[in-house]
């Protein structure tokens, strides 16, 4: 007695499919799964034994063989248990159901019912770009799997009423997905606006910049002086989430597991604080199963790291691919994966490790020593790929008791919306999408400027010292300014304003 059960396996962020092959053959009673199973698959056969029992069905006499194919890919996970309760029932029973165009997927609980399961929505895109049109799930998953149109979702409360559904005694109702084409994400409320942060209109300046051009951002200043409040209120100003982004982010959560079950799909753009006792593989992802880690949380969003010479220095260096590239590749004697990192980096830092030095109303307490070897915990090639390096200084008492409302958020987005507009437009032919992405290439063919502007490029260049990354960077700066101002090509005043953002290395 032989049944077979299409489900899918998850490896990185895409799916492969996976053959739940069932034989029942005579001798002593006894499971064995094969296939690379980890332990969650193993106990599987536990659950699934008490589900069927507590579901009022007979469990199968005799040896019992189950194969997870391919053999050669490692299945982690509960969401077997649902696959492997259908092939046992169909084997047993010798029930005839056709598999090819159907899909299981879920965890059973030992009373029959399906649990909520992870990465439901990277399953039914593998569904709908495979042609399987139905896909069998829990209840509790169906709003993630509408996500994606075309499908047959048949929402499954408990293992009996699957079982009635196949026997043809009693037909579940299916759910014809709808998609995203009602996709707004308008209407959604920060936890910050920008209104109600006094002073530091030179670092809104900074931030605004940031947001449109999707440039990287250092702050440096004392305690108390508002950099994690900035912070905070940045994804306030960064544009609205397009459906296309909203699903790249959406299908990582729910692959982690931190979608919430009551929302399917994530609207807002993600803002990650990770502590700085945080390992390189909670930073950039990993593990025996390689998850996503903070860096891809943070995928369309924000990374702020707060005390930056807190983190350790190998975790801040294993950030330096990811900032280039924005992508993260992990390599395991298995294989290679790559998650997408496209995020903007805000971190903050004090200036020393009192956080006073250069105060003009407070003394430093620190030795010279203390400084140097507080400022070298941040490598200079780490630096070098932020684009914008801030002072942050303490906000006067005037300003913190002025009446004065700023400039509120929105108003701020909607100039960064337009930025990022003129942008795709630009881009449209290349792979990229702002212009923090841009390679030398691009530089080159949208970054044009005058002799005099290349004139004040080049004593800049010779005074600070900079690099030739950090040269390329002010140009995406400037370019990034232009684009604010409405201007077609970069100016004399645009590349002054860049410089103002830069190191005083």
């Amino acid at each position: 007695m032989f049944a077979k059960v299409n489900s899918v396996a998850i490896i990185g962020l895409d799916c492969v499919p996976i053959e739940v092959e069932v034989d029942i053959l005579g001798g002593m009673p006894n499971i064995t799964t094969v296939g690379l199973p980890d332990a969650a698959v193993k106990e599987s056969k536990e659950r699934v034994r008490s589900a069927i029992k507590n579901s009022g069905l007979s469990f199968p006499r005799g040896h019992l063989t189950i194969n997870l194919a391919p053999a050669d890919i490692k299945k982690e996970g509960p969401s077997y248990d649902l696959p492997i309760a259908v092939g046992i029932f169909l084997a047993s029973n010798e029930i005839k159901f056709e598999i090819e165009s159907s899909l299981f997927i879920g965890e059973l609980a030992l009373d029959g019912r399906l649990r909520h399961t992870n990465g439901i929505l990277p399953m039914a895109i593998f569904a709908k770009q495979h042609g399987i049109k139905n896909l069998f799930i829990p209840r509790i998953n169906i709003k993630e799997a509408n996500l994606v149109k075309g499908l047959t979702i048949f929402p499954i409360e408990d293992f009996n009423q699957l079982v009635r559904h196949l026997t043809k005694e009693e037909e579940i109702i299916p759910f014809y997905s709808e998609g995203i084409e009602d996709f707004s994400s308008k209407g959604i409320e920060y936890e910050v606006d920008m209104a109600y942060i006094k002073g530091q209109d030179f670092v809104k300046r900074a931030l605004e910049i940031a947001a449109a051009g999707g440039h990287n951002v250092l702050m440096k200043g004392p305690p108390g002086s508002g950099k994690t409040l900035l912070s905070m209120a940045m994804p306030s100003i960064l544009p609205l989430l397009t459906p296309r982004e909203a699903l790249e982010v959406t299908k990582i959560y729910s692959i982690i597991g931190l979608l919430p079950s009551n929302q399917p799909l994530i609207f807002k753009r993600p803002f990650r604080s990770p502590h700085h006792s945080s390992s390189a593989a909670a930073l950039v992802g990993g593990g025996q199963f390689p998850k996503p880690g903070e860096i891809s949380l943070a995928h369309r969003g924000i990374l702020f790291l707060d005390e930056l010479p807190e983190f350790p220095r190998n975790v801040l260096e294993s950030l330096r691919q990811p900032l280039e590239d924005g992508v993260v590749t992990i390599s395991r004697a298995q294989g290679t994966l790559s998650f997408p990192s496209n995020f903007i980096l805000i971190a903050s830092q004090n200036p020393c490790p009192c956080g006073y030095q250069n105060d003009p109303k407070k003394n430093c307490t620190c030795s010279s020593i203390q400084i140097e070897r507080y400022q070298k915990k941040v490598s200079g090639p780490f630096l070098d790929r932020i684009d914008l390096h801030l002072e942050v200084p303490q906000v006067e008492f005037k300003e913190l008791t002025s009446e004065k409302v700023a400039e509120s958020s929105e108003v701020i987005r909607k100039r960064v919306q337009k930025a990022r507009e003129i942008q795709l437009q630009r881009f449209k032919k290349c792979k990229i999408f702002t212009n923090a992405e841009m390679k030398n290439k691009e530089v080159k063919d949208f970054c044009k400027i005058d002799e005099e502007s290349l004139e004040i490029l080049r004593l800049a260049v010779e005074r600070m010292h900079l690099s030739t990354r950090s040269f390329y960077r002010l140009f995406k700066i400037a370019r990034t300014i232009a684009d604010l101002s409405l201007s077609e090509n970069i100016q004399k005043n645009h590349i002054t304003e860049a410089l103002q953002y830069r190191g005083k290395s």
